[in-house]
């Protein structure tokens, strides 16, 4: 036992000496691999500089050139204009104007300046002239987004509710979810905004609104005669208290007796009294409500802020020339510096 010993350790010796080499050599390789890696990336790195420094000059030529017709092209191309108006739809009528909006630029886009001409009512010179139509979700602040967010909440369940987060909710909300939208305009009129509006008012009604609508006015009347009988009770009985009351006034009897059968205590009738007050005061709120619920929506939208009556300048950065074709040329000379390198690389590799 006491022989075998010290061979087994120097076998143990030997394993661990050719692990930790066979460990070695894949730092080896890894280190090998990554610094092959960096050297391609600065090789292909100073290849490109290489071919922008030796056509320096050509570059130069061509970037000037390209600046200076980009720059007339937005000299000689018209001026665009453009103006925004804010509402709120009702009645569900933001799905048909959303339609709309697309259906105006798919006319814009087909260059169906006869059935623009009909719509907003304007010359077929003006239809011409106008360029393309946005809408997007209205100015909104944090307070808005939370009260949505609470909104959404309540019409779900409690255990669904805990899974959606505020970010979550935010995050994927689409152009429906917004209570208020801006609707820009684009086009070469500077003063054709206004004329827009009543074409644009129009995209609002529908069939689904108008029957969402009648349905709503028809709810509330229903809701205005119940509470209108409901009122007419109250104050019925508010004349059976008065009367008991006066009644009380006249006599010293601590019950007084309405009909056979039927007596209350007057410190009762003026605890009845003022409960029917509270309850008048309050039908009387729920119809003050329905009532400012019927005049605040009673169209299918609202203008919270209109066209200007002079458009601005629009401005984008595709409509500056100046810079769009400098930077293209750029790219472009370089891709074809490349190219001829990297095609009389590959001719004389395989020569």
């Amino acid at each position: 036992m006491s022989d075998k010993l010290p061979n087994n350790q120097g076998g143990e010796e030997v394993d661990l000496g050719h692990l930790f080499k066979a460990i070695g050599n894949i730092f080896d390789r890894l280190i090998r691999f990554i610094t092959s890696i960096f050297r391609a990336i600065l090789s292909f790195i100073v290849f490109i500089l290489k071919s922008f420094i030796d056509n320096i000059k050509l570059i130069a030529v061509v970037l000037i050139l390209s600046g200076i017709i980009g720059y007339g092209l937005e000299k000689i191309r018209p001026r665009v204009y453009k103006s925004s108006m804010f509402v709120k739809p009702y009645f569900d009528s933001k799905y048909e104007l959303v339609n709309n909006i697309n259906y105006f630029n798919a006319l814009i886009s087909n260059q169906d300046y006869e059935t623009i001409t009909t719509v907003f009512d304007v010359t077929e010179e003006d239809a011409k002239g106008i360029k393309n139509f946005e809408i997007g979700i209205g100015p909104e602040s944090e307070n808005d987004k939370v009260k949505q967010y609470d909104t959404y909440l309540k019409s779900l369940d409690s255990i669904r509710a805990q899974e959606i987060s505020y970010d979550e909710f935010i995050n994927n909300r689409d152009i429906f979810s917004s209570d208020f939208y801006e609707i820009s305009v684009e086009a070469e009129k500077k003063d054709i905004f206004k004329s827009l509006e009543l074409g644009l008012n129009a995209s609002f009604k529908n069939t689904y609104s108008e029957k969402k609508k009648k349905k709503r006015d028809s709810l509330i009347i229903i809701q205005k005669l119940s509470i209108m009988s409901s009122i007419n009770a109250v104050d019925s009985l508010q004349k059976v208290y008065i009367d008991v009351l006066m009644e009380d006034s006249k006599s010293n009897n601590n019950t007084i007796s309405l009909t056979e059968g039927f007596s209350i205590e007057p410190e009762n009738s003026k605890t009845k009294e003022f409960e029917l007050l509270n309850k008048e005061l309050s039908l009387r709120k729920e119809l003050r409500i329905l009532e400012e619920q019927k005049i605040e929506e009673d169209d299918f939208f609202d203008i919270v802020s209109g066209f200007q009556e002079i458009g601005s300048i629009s401005s984008n950065f595709f409509s500056k020339y100046s810079v769009i074709l400098p930077v293209l040329s750029f790219f472009l000379l370089c891709f074809t510096f490349v190219t001829r390198k990297t095609i009389k690389f590959v001719k004389n590799y395989e020569g």
